[in-house]
């Protein structure tokens, strides 16, 4: 058995299971957010949860929102696409932290 198995994701209510109405509101925030279009079309919505769900490694919800996405009308190209601008960023966000290397290194006489 993986570590991760995808029958999980069917038992995702279950997290509720102690706290019931908590879960209740996460749902209804979660519904309202996701579950219509607004200024963002669900299709947008779903393109942009895959795109999280891949940075943040969640192979739950990589299978949640490669599945939605299909169903809202989006193609493989834009899936991709979409996987590769969450992994620019991320390349992104690491090297900008570089800076704090070199106030660092400044801070020593190291520059």
């Amino acid at each position: 058995m993986d570590y991760y198995d995808s029958k999980d994701l069917k038992r995702f209510a279950e997290v509720g299971k102690f706290s019931e109405e908590l879960m209740k509101k996460f749902f209804e925030y979660y519904n309202a957010v996701t579950g219509e279009d607004g200024a963002l079309t669900k299709r947008e919505k779903s393109l942009i949860a895959l795109a999280v769900s891949h940075a943040k490694k969640c192979p739950y919800c990589i299978d949640a929102y490669t599945t939605q996405c299909l169903e809202t009308g989006a193609d493989p190209e834009q899936m991709t696409e979409a996987v590769h601008v969450a992994a620019s960023l991320e390349a992104g966000i690491t090297l900008i932290h570089g800076i704090q290397m070199h106030n660092t290194l400044e801070k020593n006489g190291a520059l």
